[in-house]
């Protein structure tokens, strides 16, 4: 008997944290007691108070109200990214499946070539050629993860394709765009789901090591892996610059990563209640 993802604490865990975070995200602007990108001299590198509850950065900003900027930014940078894995890695794996043939060995070995690169690797070769933005952060690494994603959900297509009711479905005269829309892709909604749900944790990972870099939200956008970047030359001094930016991605990470576990077992006929 599965087990009830509702009455899973991990599951509720994670999805109350994550919630958190990203209500945070969306209300940050109209909470944050400051102003972000606003520089204040006299409040040079100050230690969490009553006043800064996270401290500030190196030119006075206050880093709560970067903290709530950057979680919006990180966040939309991370979705929107996944929305285009999503979206071409599910057409490209759901018909290179059902057409099979020439057609899918060739889609595969484009795909196995894509992934025989680190996806940062190939996220970072994209945004050398677009040049470093936010926008096209969120870009790279949408297409950096097609491949894997692609591959993933060409494996499941092949298992809805080869049922009766698709050979009936195609007999009756449906049309293969009917069958594909819907059939199998109705039918792989659960693994949608998981392998989505991961590969949001992966697009966070991803933002914040191209802000890390300088390839990302360019400064003084308030951004998780940029906020990063600029706190690794004060770990002696202010350990709070890198220490709050680097919790939050670990937690949302974290979050994510055992939500998308959950999801996995919940929607997996083999696994058993414990």
């Amino acid at each position: 008997m599965k087990q009830d993802i509702l009455k899973s604490k991990a599951a509720k865990i994670s999805f109350c944290v994550l919630l958190v975070i990203v209500l945070l995200g969306i209300i940050g602007p109209w909470i944050a007691p400051y102003n972000p990108t606003e520089s204040n001299f006299d409040k040079f590198l100050q230690q969490p108070s009553m006043e800064n509850p996270l401290g500030t950065d190196a030119i006075g900003r206050d880093l709560l109200s970067r903290m709530l900027y950057g979680a919006r930014e990180t966040l939309m940078v991370a979705v929107m990214s996944v929305f285009i894995t999503f979206f071409l890695g599910t057409l490209l794996g759901v018909t290179s499946a059902y057409i099979g043939g020439i057609f899918d060995n060739v889609m595969m070995r484009i795909m196995d070539v894509l992934l025989s690169l680190p996806g940062i690797l190939l996220a970072l070769a994209i945004v050398a050629i677009l040049g470093p933005s936010q926008i096209n952060a969120m870009i790279a690494i949408g297409i950096s993860s097609i491949p894997s994603f692609a591959r993933l959900i060409r494996s499941a297509a092949l298992t809805v394709k080869t049922s009766g009711y698709i050979e009936a479905s195609y007999a009756a005269g449906s049309s293969h765009r009917w069958i594909m829309v819907n059939h199998i892709v109705p039918n792989i909604t659960s693994v949608l789901i998981v392998y989505t749900t991961m590969f949001v944790g992966s697009a966070i990972l991803d933002t914040s090591a191209l802000g890390f870099i300088g390839m990302g939200a360019q400064p003084p956008t308030p951004e998780w892996g940029t906020m990063l970047s600029e706190g690794k030359d004060y770990l002696s001094d202010a350990w709070w610059l890198a220490t709050f930016p680097g919790l939050a991605i670990t937690v949302i990470v974290l979050t994510i990563n055992i939500l998308g576990d959950e999801l996995y077992e919940f929607f997996d006929p083999r696994s058993k209640h414990r």
